[in-house]
Protein backbone atom coordinates (compact mmCIF):
# COMPACT_ATOMS: atom_id res chain seq x y z
CA UNK A 1 0.00 0.00 0.00
CA UNK A 2 2.75 2.50 1.01
CA UNK A 3 4.30 1.75 -2.59
CA UNK A 4 1.16 2.71 -4.04
CA UNK A 5 0.31 5.87 -1.95
CA UNK A 6 3.88 6.57 -3.30
CA UNK A 7 2.45 6.50 -7.20
CA UNK A 8 -0.51 7.96 -6.57
CA UNK A 9 1.45 10.84 -4.68
CA UNK A 10 3.78 11.11 -7.60
CA UNK A 11 0.75 11.22 -10.02
CA UNK A 12 -1.01 14.08 -8.26
CA UNK A 13 2.71 16.16 -8.49
CA UNK A 14 2.39 15.85 -11.86
CA UNK A 15 -0.92 17.67 -12.13
CA UNK A 16 0.70 20.43 -9.76
CA UNK A 17 3.96 20.54 -12.48
CA UNK A 18 4.50 24.45 -13.01
CA UNK A 19 5.62 23.71 -16.00
CA UNK A 20 5.33 20.22 -18.45
CA UNK A 21 7.17 19.96 -21.78
CA UNK A 22 6.38 17.20 -24.32
CA UNK A 23 10.13 16.06 -24.56
CA UNK A 24 8.87 12.47 -24.13
CA UNK A 25 5.68 12.54 -26.25
CA UNK A 26 5.86 10.03 -28.79
CA UNK A 27 3.55 11.42 -31.26
CA UNK A 28 4.94 13.96 -33.47
CA UNK A 29 3.67 15.77 -36.38
CA UNK A 30 4.47 13.99 -39.50
CA UNK A 31 3.56 14.61 -43.26
CA UNK A 32 1.41 11.12 -44.05
CA UNK A 33 2.43 11.07 -47.76
CA UNK A 34 5.80 10.71 -46.39
CA UNK A 35 5.62 7.40 -44.50
CA UNK A 36 3.76 4.05 -45.43
CA UNK A 37 0.44 3.83 -44.65
CA UNK A 38 -0.27 1.45 -41.64
CA UNK A 39 -1.67 -2.19 -42.17
CA UNK A 40 -3.58 -3.92 -39.68
CA UNK A 41 -7.34 -5.41 -40.03
CA UNK A 42 -10.87 -4.87 -39.15
CA UNK A 43 -11.41 -5.31 -35.66
CA UNK A 44 -14.73 -6.44 -34.16
CA UNK A 45 -15.41 -4.83 -30.78
CA UNK A 46 -18.82 -6.32 -29.15
CA UNK A 47 -19.76 -4.38 -25.98
CA UNK A 48 -22.72 -4.32 -23.99
CA UNK A 49 -24.87 -1.16 -25.40
CA UNK A 50 -23.94 1.36 -27.98
CA UNK A 51 -23.20 4.82 -26.17
CA UNK A 52 -26.14 7.16 -25.53
CA UNK A 53 -24.04 9.89 -27.74
CA UNK A 54 -20.84 10.72 -29.65
CA UNK A 55 -21.29 14.48 -27.73
CA UNK A 56 -18.30 14.61 -25.90
CA UNK A 57 -20.53 17.26 -23.95
CA UNK A 58 -23.82 14.95 -23.84
CA UNK A 59 -22.55 12.04 -22.38
CA UNK A 60 -20.70 10.50 -19.41
CA UNK A 61 -21.49 6.54 -19.49
CA UNK A 62 -19.12 3.84 -20.11
CA UNK A 63 -20.10 2.81 -23.60
CA UNK A 64 -20.39 6.22 -25.06
CA UNK A 65 -16.56 7.16 -23.42
CA UNK A 66 -15.21 4.09 -25.53
CA UNK A 67 -15.95 5.09 -28.23
CA UNK A 68 -16.02 8.91 -27.96
CA UNK A 69 -11.71 8.08 -26.68
CA UNK A 70 -11.13 7.03 -30.04
CA UNK A 71 -12.86 9.73 -31.86
CA UNK A 72 -11.38 12.83 -30.08
CA UNK A 73 -8.49 14.03 -28.19
CA UNK A 74 -7.74 16.20 -25.32
CA UNK A 75 -5.20 19.16 -24.13
CA UNK A 76 -3.92 17.04 -21.44
CA UNK A 77 -3.55 13.02 -21.62
CA UNK A 78 -2.79 10.21 -19.28
CA UNK A 79 -0.20 7.93 -20.63
CA UNK A 80 0.08 4.07 -19.83
CA UNK A 81 1.95 4.71 -16.86
CA UNK A 82 -1.11 6.82 -15.54
CA UNK A 83 1.05 10.14 -15.74
CA UNK A 84 -0.20 13.40 -16.77
CA UNK A 85 1.50 14.68 -20.49
CA UNK A 86 0.73 17.35 -23.08
CA UNK A 87 -1.83 16.09 -25.76
CA UNK A 88 -3.23 18.53 -28.11
CA UNK A 89 -1.32 20.59 -26.43
CA UNK A 90 2.92 21.35 -26.89
CA UNK A 91 3.40 22.46 -23.38
CA UNK A 92 1.06 23.92 -20.62
CA UNK A 93 2.17 25.96 -17.32
CA UNK A 94 0.93 27.57 -14.76
CA UNK A 95 1.58 31.13 -14.60
CA UNK A 96 -0.34 32.36 -11.52
CA UNK A 97 -2.67 30.63 -8.92
CA UNK A 98 -5.38 31.16 -10.77
CA UNK A 99 -4.02 30.88 -14.49
CA UNK A 100 -2.96 28.12 -17.03
CA UNK A 101 -1.11 28.79 -20.41
CA UNK A 102 -1.11 26.45 -23.00
CA UNK A 103 0.94 26.04 -25.88
CA UNK A 104 -0.89 24.37 -28.98
CA UNK A 105 0.66 22.05 -31.52
CA UNK A 106 0.45 23.27 -34.62
CA UNK A 107 -0.33 21.56 -38.60
CA UNK A 108 -3.56 19.85 -36.71
CA UNK A 109 -6.95 19.11 -38.93
CA UNK A 110 -9.84 17.90 -37.37
CA UNK A 111 -11.34 15.50 -39.73
CA UNK A 112 -13.60 17.54 -41.46
CA UNK A 113 -10.31 19.26 -42.63
CA UNK A 114 -10.74 22.32 -40.36
CA UNK A 115 -7.93 23.37 -38.12
CA UNK A 116 -7.13 22.94 -34.22
CA UNK A 117 -6.14 26.33 -32.70
CA UNK A 118 -6.71 28.74 -29.96
CA UNK A 119 -10.10 29.63 -31.11
CA UNK A 120 -11.52 25.76 -31.51
CA UNK A 121 -10.26 25.33 -27.38
CA UNK A 122 -12.02 28.14 -26.46
CA UNK A 123 -15.02 27.09 -28.11
CA UNK A 124 -15.48 23.67 -26.77
CA UNK A 125 -14.47 25.26 -22.89
CA UNK A 126 -17.13 27.87 -23.66
CA UNK A 127 -20.15 25.42 -24.95
CA UNK A 128 -19.24 22.71 -22.29
CA UNK A 129 -19.88 25.85 -19.29
CA UNK A 130 -22.79 27.53 -21.52
CA UNK A 131 -25.92 26.87 -19.21
CA UNK A 132 -27.57 26.88 -22.54
CA UNK A 133 -26.42 23.94 -23.38
CA UNK A 134 -26.81 22.63 -20.05
CA UNK A 135 -24.11 19.60 -20.50
CA UNK A 136 -23.98 17.13 -17.76
CA UNK A 137 -20.07 17.48 -18.07
CA UNK A 138 -20.19 21.44 -17.21
CA UNK A 139 -19.42 20.33 -13.56
CA UNK A 140 -15.23 19.48 -14.69
CA UNK A 141 -15.16 23.01 -15.34
CA UNK A 142 -17.08 25.20 -13.41
CA UNK A 143 -13.67 26.84 -11.99
CA UNK A 144 -13.06 28.25 -15.24
CA UNK A 145 -13.87 31.92 -15.25
CA UNK A 146 -12.40 32.88 -18.49
CA UNK A 147 -10.73 31.50 -21.56
CA UNK A 148 -8.45 33.93 -23.46
CA UNK A 149 -7.05 33.80 -26.54
CA UNK A 150 -3.74 34.84 -26.92
CA UNK A 151 -2.41 34.23 -30.18
CA UNK A 152 -3.45 31.69 -32.52
CA UNK A 153 -1.84 28.44 -30.88
CA UNK A 154 -1.89 29.93 -27.66
CA UNK A 155 -4.65 30.23 -24.84
CA UNK A 156 -4.65 31.19 -21.19
CA UNK A 157 -7.54 29.21 -19.15
CA UNK A 158 -8.47 31.30 -15.88
CA UNK A 159 -9.80 29.85 -12.88
CA UNK A 160 -11.87 31.68 -9.90
CA UNK A 161 -9.44 30.34 -7.31
CA UNK A 162 -6.62 27.96 -7.50
CA UNK A 163 -8.12 24.49 -8.96
CA UNK A 164 -5.03 22.02 -8.32
CA UNK A 165 -7.18 19.15 -10.39
CA UNK A 166 -7.60 21.80 -13.81
CA UNK A 167 -4.92 19.47 -15.58
CA UNK A 168 -6.56 15.90 -14.88
CA UNK A 169 -9.90 17.38 -15.91
CA UNK A 170 -8.70 18.62 -18.84
CA UNK A 171 -8.11 15.22 -19.60
CA UNK A 172 -11.25 14.12 -19.20
CA UNK A 173 -13.24 13.01 -22.11
CA UNK A 174 -15.76 16.05 -21.65
CA UNK A 175 -12.69 18.23 -22.51
CA UNK A 176 -12.23 16.29 -26.09
CA UNK A 177 -11.75 18.53 -28.40
CA UNK A 178 -14.77 18.91 -31.19
CA UNK A 179 -14.76 20.59 -34.44
CA UNK A 180 -15.90 24.15 -34.05
CA UNK A 181 -17.63 24.30 -37.60
CA UNK A 182 -20.11 21.06 -35.85
CA UNK A 183 -19.97 23.45 -32.75
CA UNK A 184 -21.35 26.26 -34.35
CA UNK A 185 -23.98 24.11 -36.37
CA UNK A 186 -24.94 22.89 -33.23
CA UNK A 187 -25.74 26.40 -32.02
CA UNK A 188 -27.47 27.40 -35.06
CA UNK A 189 -29.88 24.46 -35.34
CA UNK A 190 -30.31 25.49 -31.54
CA UNK A 191 -31.67 29.14 -32.75
CA UNK A 192 -33.75 27.27 -34.81
CA UNK A 193 -35.24 25.86 -32.10
CA UNK A 194 -33.49 22.67 -31.84
CA UNK A 195 -32.47 20.40 -28.98
CA UNK A 196 -28.75 21.47 -27.69
CA UNK A 197 -25.97 18.73 -28.41
CA UNK A 198 -27.92 17.19 -31.37
CA UNK A 199 -26.03 18.41 -34.03
CA UNK A 200 -22.65 17.06 -32.61
CA UNK A 201 -23.82 14.01 -32.06
CA UNK A 202 -24.84 13.58 -35.76
CA UNK A 203 -21.51 14.55 -36.85
CA UNK A 204 -18.69 13.75 -34.24
CA UNK A 205 -16.18 15.17 -35.67
CA UNK A 206 -12.26 15.38 -33.33
CA UNK A 207 -8.77 14.84 -34.68
CA UNK A 208 -8.67 11.50 -33.06
CA UNK A 209 -6.85 8.65 -34.83
CA UNK A 210 -10.24 7.36 -35.52
CA UNK A 211 -12.85 8.90 -37.15
CA UNK A 212 -16.90 8.16 -37.61
CA UNK A 213 -17.90 6.84 -40.61
CA UNK A 214 -21.42 5.24 -39.91
CA UNK A 215 -24.28 3.89 -37.34
CA UNK A 216 -26.65 1.21 -38.19
CA UNK A 217 -29.06 2.15 -34.83
CA UNK A 218 -29.23 0.20 -32.40
CA UNK A 219 -26.44 -2.06 -33.85
CA UNK A 220 -22.95 -1.21 -34.40
CA UNK A 221 -20.57 2.07 -34.93
CA UNK A 222 -17.79 1.85 -37.31
CA UNK A 223 -14.64 3.85 -37.36
CA UNK A 224 -12.25 3.95 -39.92
CA UNK A 225 -8.77 4.66 -39.43
CA UNK A 226 -7.75 8.67 -39.73
CA UNK A 227 -5.13 8.19 -42.45
CA UNK A 228 -3.95 12.12 -42.03
CA UNK A 229 -3.64 11.82 -38.56
CA UNK A 230 -1.24 14.37 -37.40
CA UNK A 231 1.03 11.63 -35.06
CA UNK A 232 1.49 8.19 -35.97
CA UNK A 233 -1.37 6.22 -37.49
CA UNK A 234 -2.88 3.69 -35.63
CA UNK A 235 -2.68 0.23 -37.12
CA UNK A 236 -6.24 -1.48 -37.32
CA UNK A 237 -7.84 -0.37 -40.80
CA UNK A 238 -11.33 0.16 -38.77
CA UNK A 239 -13.02 -0.43 -35.53
CA UNK A 240 -16.56 -2.11 -35.44
CA UNK A 241 -18.57 -1.54 -31.88
CA UNK A 242 -21.04 -3.87 -32.13
CA UNK A 243 -23.80 -3.99 -29.13
CA UNK A 244 -24.34 -7.59 -27.43
CA UNK A 245 -26.35 -7.12 -24.59
CA UNK A 246 -25.89 -10.72 -23.68
CA UNK A 247 -22.80 -12.33 -21.39
CA UNK A 248 -23.01 -15.55 -23.32
CA UNK A 249 -23.58 -14.46 -26.88
CA UNK A 250 -20.59 -12.01 -26.67
CA UNK A 251 -18.55 -14.99 -25.28
CA UNK A 252 -20.12 -17.05 -28.04
CA UNK A 253 -18.54 -14.78 -30.45
CA UNK A 254 -15.29 -14.24 -29.05
CA UNK A 255 -14.71 -17.98 -29.27
CA UNK A 256 -16.46 -18.56 -32.35
CA UNK A 257 -13.92 -15.75 -33.99
CA UNK A 258 -16.48 -13.41 -34.71
CA UNK A 259 -15.49 -10.97 -32.39
CA UNK A 260 -11.91 -10.02 -31.44
CA UNK A 261 -12.56 -8.24 -28.44
CA UNK A 262 -15.40 -8.20 -25.52
CA UNK A 263 -16.33 -6.29 -22.88
CA UNK A 264 -17.43 -6.20 -19.89
CA UNK A 265 -16.87 -9.79 -18.54
CA UNK A 266 -18.99 -11.63 -15.21
CA UNK A 267 -16.27 -13.01 -13.41
CA UNK A 268 -18.35 -16.35 -13.30
CA UNK A 269 -17.49 -16.99 -16.97
CA UNK A 270 -13.44 -15.98 -17.35
CA UNK A 271 -12.84 -19.28 -16.59
CA UNK A 272 -14.48 -20.51 -19.76
CA UNK A 273 -12.80 -18.16 -21.89
CA UNK A 274 -9.63 -18.94 -20.80
CA UNK A 275 -10.26 -22.55 -21.17
CA UNK A 276 -11.40 -22.02 -25.08
CA UNK A 277 -8.18 -22.44 -27.40
CA UNK A 278 -7.41 -19.33 -28.95
CA UNK A 279 -9.19 -16.83 -26.38
CA UNK A 280 -7.94 -15.41 -23.07
CA UNK A 281 -9.30 -12.91 -20.23
CA UNK A 282 -7.56 -9.86 -19.42
CA UNK A 283 -7.55 -8.75 -15.82
CA UNK A 284 -6.41 -5.30 -14.84
CA UNK A 285 -7.17 -2.64 -11.96
CA UNK A 286 -9.93 -0.40 -12.39
CA UNK A 287 -10.28 3.17 -11.18
CA UNK A 288 -13.99 1.81 -10.37
CA UNK A 289 -16.34 1.58 -7.29
CA UNK A 290 -19.79 -0.60 -7.25
CA UNK A 291 -22.73 0.46 -5.29
CA UNK A 292 -26.09 -0.03 -3.94
CA UNK A 293 -27.21 2.85 -4.19
CA UNK A 294 -30.31 4.61 -2.47
CA UNK A 295 -33.06 7.51 -4.07
CA UNK A 296 -32.37 9.77 -1.29
CA UNK A 297 -35.57 12.00 -1.55
CA UNK A 298 -37.91 8.90 -1.83
CA UNK A 299 -39.89 7.39 1.49
CA UNK A 300 -38.41 4.73 2.95
CA UNK A 301 -34.74 5.97 1.75
CA UNK A 302 -34.80 9.41 2.95
CA UNK A 303 -34.63 7.76 6.29
CA UNK A 304 -30.97 7.41 7.45
CA UNK A 305 -31.63 4.20 10.05
CA UNK A 306 -33.03 2.42 6.77
CA UNK A 307 -29.87 2.91 4.39
CA UNK A 308 -27.92 2.50 7.99
CA UNK A 309 -30.12 -0.87 8.39
CA UNK A 310 -29.41 -2.43 4.71
CA UNK A 311 -25.62 -1.85 5.12
CA UNK A 312 -24.97 -3.55 8.42
CA UNK A 313 -26.91 -6.54 6.70
CA UNK A 314 -24.52 -6.91 2.92
CA UNK A 315 -22.06 -9.51 3.73
CA UNK A 316 -19.48 -7.84 1.33
CA UNK A 317 -17.34 -10.84 1.78
CA UNK A 318 -19.95 -13.08 0.73
CA UNK A 319 -20.67 -11.44 -2.08
CA UNK A 320 -17.01 -11.19 -3.38
CA UNK A 321 -16.07 -15.26 -2.45
CA UNK A 322 -19.65 -16.55 -3.43
CA UNK A 323 -20.96 -14.57 -6.49
CA UNK A 324 -17.73 -12.63 -7.97
CA UNK A 325 -15.45 -16.08 -7.46
CA UNK A 326 -13.08 -13.94 -5.28
CA UNK A 327 -12.07 -11.73 -8.64
CA UNK A 328 -13.24 -8.35 -7.51
CA UNK A 329 -12.19 -6.83 -4.07
CA UNK A 330 -14.38 -5.79 -0.85
CA UNK A 331 -15.17 -1.70 -1.14
CA UNK A 332 -15.87 0.09 2.12
CA UNK A 333 -15.43 3.20 0.95
CA UNK A 334 -16.77 5.93 -1.55
CA UNK A 335 -12.79 5.69 -3.74
CA UNK A 336 -11.50 2.85 -5.05
CA UNK A 337 -7.68 2.30 -3.54
CA UNK A 338 -6.05 3.41 -7.02
CA UNK A 339 -7.69 7.31 -6.52
CA UNK A 340 -5.53 10.14 -4.58
CA UNK A 341 -7.53 11.01 -1.55
CA UNK A 342 -8.15 7.51 -1.20
CA UNK A 343 -7.70 7.18 2.72
CA UNK A 344 -7.21 3.96 4.98
CA UNK A 345 -8.65 5.89 8.35
CA UNK A 346 -12.32 5.88 7.31
CA UNK A 347 -14.59 3.76 9.64
CA UNK A 348 -16.78 2.13 7.21
CA UNK A 349 -20.23 0.48 8.33
CA UNK A 350 -19.58 -3.50 9.23
CA UNK A 351 -21.69 -6.75 8.51
CA UNK A 352 -23.79 -7.06 11.55
CA UNK A 353 -27.07 -8.63 11.15
CA UNK A 354 -28.25 -7.83 14.83
CA UNK A 355 -27.23 -4.01 14.20
CA UNK A 356 -29.11 -4.10 11.03
CA UNK A 357 -32.49 -5.33 12.74
CA UNK A 358 -32.06 -2.56 15.13
CA UNK A 359 -31.74 0.13 12.95
CA UNK A 360 -35.23 -0.71 11.23
CA UNK A 361 -36.32 -0.95 14.41
CA UNK A 362 -35.42 2.75 15.00
CA UNK A 363 -36.92 3.55 11.85
CA UNK A 364 -40.23 4.77 10.40
CA UNK A 365 -40.72 1.75 8.53
CA UNK A 366 -39.74 -0.99 11.95
CA UNK A 367 -42.16 -3.36 10.05
CA UNK A 368 -40.67 -3.42 6.61
CA UNK A 369 -41.26 -2.63 3.06
CA UNK A 370 -41.19 -3.28 -0.35
CA UNK A 371 -38.83 -1.46 -2.76
CA UNK A 372 -37.77 -1.82 -6.10
CA UNK A 373 -33.30 -2.20 -7.53
CA UNK A 374 -33.09 -1.49 -11.06
CA UNK A 375 -29.96 -2.74 -12.87
CA UNK A 376 -28.04 -3.23 -15.95
CA UNK A 377 -25.53 -6.42 -16.10
CA UNK A 378 -26.21 -10.38 -15.35
CA UNK A 379 -23.36 -9.47 -12.49
CA UNK A 380 -24.94 -6.54 -10.51
CA UNK A 381 -28.40 -8.92 -11.40
CA UNK A 382 -26.25 -12.11 -9.22
CA UNK A 383 -25.37 -9.27 -6.79
CA UNK A 384 -28.90 -7.77 -5.98
CA UNK A 385 -30.37 -11.58 -6.08
CA UNK A 386 -27.92 -12.80 -3.16
CA UNK A 387 -29.16 -9.49 -1.02
CA UNK A 388 -32.69 -10.06 -1.84
CA UNK A 389 -32.52 -13.45 -0.07
CA UNK A 390 -30.13 -11.48 2.81
CA UNK A 391 -32.61 -8.65 3.01
CA UNK A 392 -35.80 -10.44 3.93
CA UNK A 393 -34.08 -11.20 7.49
CA UNK A 394 -34.64 -7.21 8.07
CA UNK A 395 -38.35 -6.81 6.36
CA UNK A 396 -36.88 -5.24 3.26
CA UNK A 397 -39.11 -7.07 0.22
CA UNK A 398 -36.50 -6.29 -2.41
CA UNK A 399 -37.82 -6.85 -6.26
CA UNK A 400 -35.26 -6.60 -8.90
CA UNK A 401 -35.80 -4.91 -12.22
CA UNK A 402 -33.17 -5.49 -15.06
CA UNK A 403 -32.96 -2.69 -17.55
CA UNK A 404 -31.42 -2.10 -21.18
CA UNK A 405 -28.10 0.14 -20.57
CA UNK A 406 -29.11 3.23 -22.12
CA UNK A 407 -32.94 3.06 -20.35
CA UNK A 408 -31.20 2.36 -17.07
CA UNK A 409 -28.92 5.47 -17.45
CA UNK A 410 -32.35 7.56 -18.15
CA UNK A 411 -34.10 5.86 -15.58
CA UNK A 412 -31.69 6.99 -12.80
CA UNK A 413 -30.87 10.50 -13.69
CA UNK A 414 -34.35 11.72 -14.00
CA UNK A 415 -34.88 10.23 -10.02
CA UNK A 416 -37.18 7.61 -10.78
CA UNK A 417 -35.85 4.76 -9.09
CA UNK A 418 -36.00 3.74 -5.51
CA UNK A 419 -32.65 1.70 -5.51
CA UNK A 420 -29.74 1.16 -8.39
CA UNK A 421 -26.93 -1.36 -8.68
CA UNK A 422 -24.55 1.14 -10.14
CA UNK A 423 -20.50 2.09 -10.58
CA UNK A 424 -18.54 4.83 -10.96
CA UNK A 425 -14.98 5.10 -12.23
CA UNK A 426 -12.86 7.77 -11.17
CA UNK A 427 -11.43 8.75 -14.29
CA UNK A 428 -9.14 11.51 -13.79
CA UNK A 429 -7.47 9.29 -10.69
CA UNK A 430 -8.07 12.13 -8.32
CA UNK A 431 -10.65 12.78 -5.56
CA UNK A 432 -12.12 15.53 -6.60
CA UNK A 433 -13.70 13.59 -9.89
CA UNK A 434 -14.52 10.19 -7.54
CA UNK A 435 -16.77 12.52 -5.03
CA UNK A 436 -17.67 15.86 -6.50
CA UNK A 437 -20.29 14.56 -9.02
CA UNK A 438 -21.35 12.11 -6.72
CA UNK A 439 -22.15 13.47 -3.72
CA UNK A 440 -22.26 17.00 -4.33
CA UNK A 441 -26.19 18.55 -4.31
CA UNK A 442 -25.25 20.59 -7.52
CA UNK A 443 -24.68 17.26 -9.42
CA UNK A 444 -27.67 15.70 -8.95
CA UNK A 445 -29.11 13.87 -11.80
CA UNK A 446 -27.33 12.82 -15.02
CA UNK A 447 -23.90 14.14 -13.92
CA UNK A 448 -23.35 11.28 -11.48
CA UNK A 449 -25.35 12.01 -8.31
CA UNK A 450 -28.13 9.51 -8.63
CA UNK A 451 -29.13 8.93 -4.99
CA UNK A 452 -29.82 12.57 -4.99
CA UNK A 453 -27.83 13.34 -1.85
CA UNK A 454 -27.41 16.64 -0.29
CA UNK A 455 -25.71 17.50 2.58
CA UNK A 456 -24.26 20.81 3.13
CA UNK A 457 -21.27 20.15 5.20
CA UNK A 458 -20.07 17.80 2.27
CA UNK A 459 -20.98 20.22 -0.47
CA UNK A 460 -18.80 23.35 1.27
CA UNK A 461 -15.78 20.38 2.14
CA UNK A 462 -15.65 19.05 -1.45
CA UNK A 463 -16.21 22.78 -3.09
CA UNK A 464 -12.88 23.88 -0.55
CA UNK A 465 -11.19 20.71 -1.33
CA UNK A 466 -11.16 21.63 -5.37
CA UNK A 467 -9.50 25.36 -4.90
CA UNK A 468 -7.00 24.24 -2.01
CA UNK A 469 -3.33 23.96 -3.04
CA UNK A 470 -1.72 22.80 0.08
CA UNK A 471 -1.69 19.15 -0.32
CA UNK A 472 -2.28 17.84 3.28
CA UNK A 473 -5.11 20.27 4.30
CA UNK A 474 -6.74 19.01 0.89
CA UNK A 475 -6.50 15.58 1.77
CA UNK A 476 -7.78 16.10 5.44
CA UNK A 477 -10.99 17.45 3.45
CA UNK A 478 -11.27 14.67 1.15
CA UNK A 479 -11.15 11.96 4.23
CA UNK A 480 -13.95 14.24 5.60
CA UNK A 481 -15.95 13.94 3.67
CA UNK A 482 -16.03 10.85 3.13
CA UNK A 483 -16.57 9.89 6.25
CA UNK A 484 -19.80 11.56 6.55
CA UNK A 485 -20.76 10.26 3.69
CA UNK A 486 -19.89 6.61 5.13
CA UNK A 487 -22.14 7.56 8.26
CA UNK A 488 -24.76 8.87 6.21
CA UNK A 489 -24.95 5.62 3.27
CA UNK A 490 -26.53 7.58 0.38
CA UNK A 491 -25.10 4.81 -1.61
CA UNK A 492 -22.91 1.41 -0.09
CA UNK A 493 -19.84 0.86 -1.94
CA UNK A 494 -20.44 -3.05 -2.43
CA UNK A 495 -17.15 -3.99 -4.36
CA UNK A 496 -13.91 -2.83 -6.44
CA UNK A 497 -13.89 -4.10 -9.89
CA UNK A 498 -11.19 -5.64 -12.16
CA UNK A 499 -11.29 -5.24 -15.59
CA UNK A 500 -12.11 -8.47 -17.33
CA UNK A 501 -11.93 -8.41 -21.02
CA UNK A 502 -11.91 -11.15 -23.59
CA UNK A 503 -9.75 -11.00 -26.22
CA UNK A 504 -8.01 -12.70 -29.05
CA UNK A 505 -5.32 -14.73 -28.10
CA UNK A 506 -3.60 -13.71 -31.71
CA UNK A 507 -4.57 -10.09 -30.51
CA UNK A 508 -1.42 -7.76 -29.40
CA UNK A 509 -1.53 -3.97 -28.15
CA UNK A 510 -4.64 -4.70 -26.17
CA UNK A 511 -4.65 -1.55 -23.02
CA UNK A 512 -7.23 -0.66 -20.67
CA UNK A 513 -6.85 2.21 -18.84
CA UNK A 514 -7.98 2.10 -14.85
CA UNK A 515 -11.18 4.07 -15.79
CA UNK A 516 -12.04 1.01 -18.58
CA UNK A 517 -11.29 2.83 -21.64
CA UNK A 518 -9.71 0.95 -23.93
CA UNK A 519 -6.66 2.61 -26.24
CA UNK A 520 -7.34 0.47 -29.74
CA UNK A 521 -4.54 2.19 -31.48
CA UNK A 522 -2.00 -0.06 -31.10
CA UNK A 523 -3.76 -3.31 -32.05
CA UNK A 524 -2.24 -6.02 -34.39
Amino acid sequence: MKKLLMLLMTVFMLMLAACTSDSDVEEEITDPAEGESAGGEAIDFSIMSLPNSLDPHAANDGYSLYVMTNIYETLVKLNQDLELEPGLAESYEQISDTSWEFKLREGIQFHDGSDFNAEVVKANLDRVRDEEVASPLSFLFTEISDVEIIDDYTVQIHTNEPFAALPAHLAHPGGHMISKEVIDADYAQMEEGGNPLTEVNRTPIGTGFFKFEDIAEGEQITLVRNEEYWGEPAKPESIVFRAVPEDQSRIAELTSGTADIIYPMDPNDVAQVDANEGSEVQQRPSANMTYLGFNTEKEPFNDENVRLAIASAIDKNAIIENILVGIHEKADTPLNPTVYGYSENLEPIEYDLEQAKEYMAQSDHPDGFTAEVVLNSRTHQDVATYMQEVLSEIGVDLEISLMEAGAYQEYTANGDHEMFMGGWGTVTLDADYGLYPMFHSDNIGAPGNRTRYSNSEVDELLDNARVEMDEETRLQMYEDAQQIIIDEQPLIPVFHTKLLTGINSDLDGYFQYPSSFPYLKDLE
